[in-house]
């Protein structure tokens, strides 16, 4: 095949992917954000048991191990962080997890819960299960307990330069990035952001692919290029296509494989798998 033929395949194949998603996004209204959904949850249990990993550096001989607690149902509100703060207040001071805004916003509280990365704050207690399972996110390095090492991840992050950057030369033909005076945007413009900038950076949809499990130090994760292709849609910014053709290596889009897990895994709703496809195009 050739170079163009192979080019329109990527190009036709990225279409369809659009395709099915906006189809399942009108079928499932997957992105409505339904914080704190479960207001009064039902009681299935009278006592759930929180399993969660823990691992302290500081005690380098002791395995990484996952430790029980009991807590009765009527001591904790709704979420899952709810139940954490129950447990560091009331019987482990020494459990370690990051939490912020309690609004899902801030993204610091993600974790694994039963296999599937959530936002801790904004996650009701599923009580039809006994057993909480709760893990630090996947492939990313611990730094204790349910913390982690969000470093290179960060770095990543900065190295799509995500701000407004404009082509303007001063008067010694130097060309200046940043921009000078507050830059208008249309509503149709301001529009076609939406579900992209809305990125809290919490790593939930990065973390859960397996593109990013073999080689992270590589590949850019679904979070980074979708937060570039936020940029890329803005009218603001003057460097589209340096933008995009930062993205044409092979450790940036030509490493997803389409399995879709960070779309099922963001906990705001949004498409990564979407914004790789129209970079594509």
């Amino acid at each position: 095949m050739s170079l163009v033929n192979h080019t329109h395949a990527i190009i036709n194949n990225s279409k369809a992917i659009i395709g099915i998603l906006n189809k399942f996004k009108a079928n499932n209204n997957y992105n409505s954000r339904n914080f704190h959904s479960c207001s009064i949850v039902s009681k299935h249990h009278e006592e759930l048991e929180f399993k969660i990993y823990r691992w302290n550096p500081e005690k380098p001989k002791e395995k990484p191990a996952y430790k029980s607690y009991k807590v009765k149902r009527d001591d904790i509100k709704e979420t899952i962080l709810d139940g954490l703060l129950h447990i560091k207040e009331n019987e482990d001071p020494t459990l370690t997890f990051r939490h912020h805004c309690h609004n899902g916003k801030c993204g610091c509280c993600a974790v694994n819960v039963n296999g599937k990365n959530v936002l801790a704050c904004s996650t009701p207690i599923d009580d039809k299960q006994k057993v909480q399972k709760i893990s630090p996110l996947p492939n990313i390095p611990v730094v204790k307990d349910l913390v982690l090492d969000l470093t290179h991840y960060y770095e990543q992050y900065k190295n799509i330069q995500p701000w407004i950057m404009r082509k303007k030369k001063d008067e010694h033909g130097e060309i200046i990035k940043e921009p000078d005076r507050e830059i208008l945007q249309t509503l149709k413009e301001r529009k076609k952001l939406d579900g992209y900038y809305e990125c809290n950076l919490c790593a939930c949809c990065s973390s859960s692919c397996p593109n990013y499990w073999r080689d992270a130090d590589a590949y850019l994760g679904p979070s980074t290029i979708l937060n570039s292709f936020r940029w890329i849609r803005d009218s603001r910014d003057g460097f589209h296509s340096e933008r995009k053709d930062a993205l044409q290596g092979p450790d940036s889009l030509f490493r997803c494989h389409g399995e879709m897990n960070c779309m099922s895994n963001c906990p705001l709703g949004l498409n990564p798998a979407k914004a790789i496809a129209k970079v594509y195009i």
